[in-house]
């Protein structure tokens, strides 16, 4: 199990900083295949996950989705044919969180 993924989640407040881009690659290194991407000014965590099928692709998201329902914190999915990306970033502080990195890494978890 990844370290990152056993670690709790911090509470994070509308007013709390979003991590710097040096904060996010530090915790980016704890992560396989994850990369930081930017979309409409906000920094987000993003992968993309590969499956045999849509069935496989769908499945994979709803366990990401009790993921974030445990955590209260919901990333964006998008399902396709064989492929399912799941982006991670706090929206109350519209950037990334080590919240998002923890549940990047559980996200892992149930991938494999």
């Amino acid at each position: 199990m990844n370290s990152l993924a056993e670690t709790t989640c911090q509470p994070c407040s509308k007013g709390a900083q979003p991590l710097s881009r040096n904060e996010a690659q530090t915790l980016l290194k704890d992560l396989s295949e994850w990369q930081i991407v930017e979309h409409d000014g906000i920094i987000k965590l993003s992968r993309r996950f590969m499956f045999r099928d849509f069935a496989s692709a769908l499945a994979f998201a709803q366990s990401v989705g009790d993921i974030a329902e445990q955590a209260g914190h919901h990333p964006t999915l998008t399902i396709e044919w064989g492929k399912a990306t799941v982006t991670w970033w706090t929206h109350a502080i519209n950037g990334l969180h080590i919240n998002d990195f923890i549940l990047a890494a559980r996200t892992d978890e149930v991938a494999d």
